[in-house]
């Protein structure tokens, strides 16, 4: 094995500031003995006394990382317990370069494939998610068995880690991965179809989003009222859940009538809504769940308010607004109803905004989550905020808030490759080209490029 890379340049270090064996063994807090060795290539350097020599030599860590790789890893059969304490510190230095080379030499190994998508596991639970997709993407590949649960976990969590803010993008990540969904095991299944379905509400996909909730709420119910499992066998499945089974089936109902909303079909959205308003047949009394009876209790309050506004019964518009008072985390979400029904039926609601101003500034400069519905859901919700905005103001002739959010969402649609929300902000703007100021016209073209280049 040749390892004359690294061990050369530390002799011509050690030479160059006339450091003893041992004055350099003690800088470094190593054995004598054991750098004796390791300096004459007769024992293995390992990353952790690499990292040592580097920063004792006062370069940047992980400067020697690519040698690294050449001098130890490549050989025909690497030792899992060198390349593993490599890959770890390449992933937190983010070096991901290192991190393909050195799976490429692993891959003729299937052996190496179980130790990879367990570590790939471990670094998406540190959130090392550029380290842990090349790791899925490799043993994804490398899988011989097309239906294994292995390889439907990979493609679920490079489906996780690769939906990002273009939401063309996001809808060929779904369709990659909806095959994957029932070769997971039956409680990973739950969440994967709800993170679906929330791509697809975030999307606006109504018919898709429906399919996949009434699947989760099919699958839930399943589980949950199984006459064949014992009640520990239930409580054991739930705690790998991300919240309680009942919950699954209640927020199945939930997306179902937000579909239905989408569509315009408030009369059967209303039904979903009373399906999830009346939650007597959970079982469970513990207090996770109490307080999940509570959210959905609140929210189903929340869309009756909504659906009777956007029916034109204006009459319950004040007590949605103390509705909303009540429940913080329901003002952004119930000021994006109110701006819709107010362009709807043409509503002055001056008075709510004003009253709401502080939170709405704060809304619009909310930073992201990781979360996939705070990361997909939300973000839509936001922008269609923001055109409702754009509309109201517009149409009672205040154009200076009215362009101002204008081009604030234009810019966001194109960030999300929204289109149809960029034409929607574009024909606003042709609409009322006339009362726009020259300033306003050149940052609009400014804007329109950006939408040209990426067609």
């Amino acid at each position: 094995m040749s390892t004359a890379t690294i061990l050369a340049e530390v002799h011509c270090f050690m030479k160059e500031n006339e450091l003893s064996l041992s004055q350099f063994s003690a800088k470094l807090n190593i054995n004598a003995g054991t750098l004796s060795y390791i300096l004459n290539g007769n024992r293995t350097l390992t990353i952790d006394h690499l990292d040592r020599i580097t920063e004792i030599m006062g370069l940047p860590m992980g400067h020697f990382y690519e040698h690294y790789i050449n001098d130890y890893l490549q050989e025909r059969n690497p030792d899992w317990r060198r390349v593993a304490p490599f890959l770890r510190k390449c992933a937190e230095l983010n070096k991901l370069d290192c991190i393909r080379r050195t799976i490429c030499m692993l891959l003729d190994n299937l052996t190496y494939s179980t130790s990879l998508f367990e570590l790939a596991e471990e670094f998406y639970e540190k959130g090392l998610y550029g380290a842990a997709e090349i790791l899925y993407e490799n043993v994804a590949m490398s899988e011989t068995k097309q239906h294994s649960e292995r390889l439907a976990l990979c493609q679920y969590r490079l489906f996780k880690i690769r939906i990002g803010s273009d939401q063309a993008h996001n809808l060929k990540i779904a369709y990659q991965f909806e095959p994957y969904v029932d070769r997971l095991d039956e409680v990973t299944q739950l969440d994967a179809l709800k993170d679906l379905a929330n791509l697809y509400r975030s999307l606006r996909q109504w018919d898709r989003l429906e399919d996949f909730a009434k699947e989760m709420e099919h699958k839930a119910s399943i589980i949950y009222f199984s006459k064949r499992r014992s009640n520990k066998e239930i409580l054991e499945l739930q705690k790998k859940l991300n919240g309680p089974l009942f919950a699954y089936i209640a927020y199945a109902k939930l997306l179902c009538g937000e579909a239905c909303e989408g569509r315009g079909d408030y009369d059967q959205a209303l039904k979903y809504t009373n399906d999830y308003a009346d939650l007597s047949w959970v079982q469970e009394t513990d207090q996770d769940t109490i307080r999940w009876l509570g959210l959905f209790e609140k929210w189903a309050k929340a869309n009756l308010y909504v659906y009777k506004l956007m029916t034109g019964q204006i009459e319950v518009l004040q007590e949605y607004v103390s509705f909303a008072q009540e429940n913080p985390d329901e003002i952004i979400l119930a000021l994006l109803n109110i701006m819709r029904a107010a362009n709807l039926h043409q509503i002055n609601v001056d008075f709510i905004l004003h009253q709401f101003n502080s939170e709405i500034d704060a809304y619009i400069n909310h930073k992201k989550s990781n979360d996939l519905y705070n990361n997909q859901v939300l973000p839509d919700k936001y922008n269609r905020f923001i055109y409702n905005l754009t509309f109201y103001y517009l149409q009672r002739k205040d154009y200076i808030k009215g362009f101002n959010f204008l081009m604030q969402g234009l810019e966001n649609s194109i960030i999300m490759n929204n289109k149809e929300l960029i034409i929607s902000f574009m024909v606003l703007f042709e609409h009322h080209r006339d009362m726009a100021s020259q300033e306003i016209c050149q940052k609009y073209k400014t804007i329109v490029c950006e939408v040209n280049r990426g067609i």
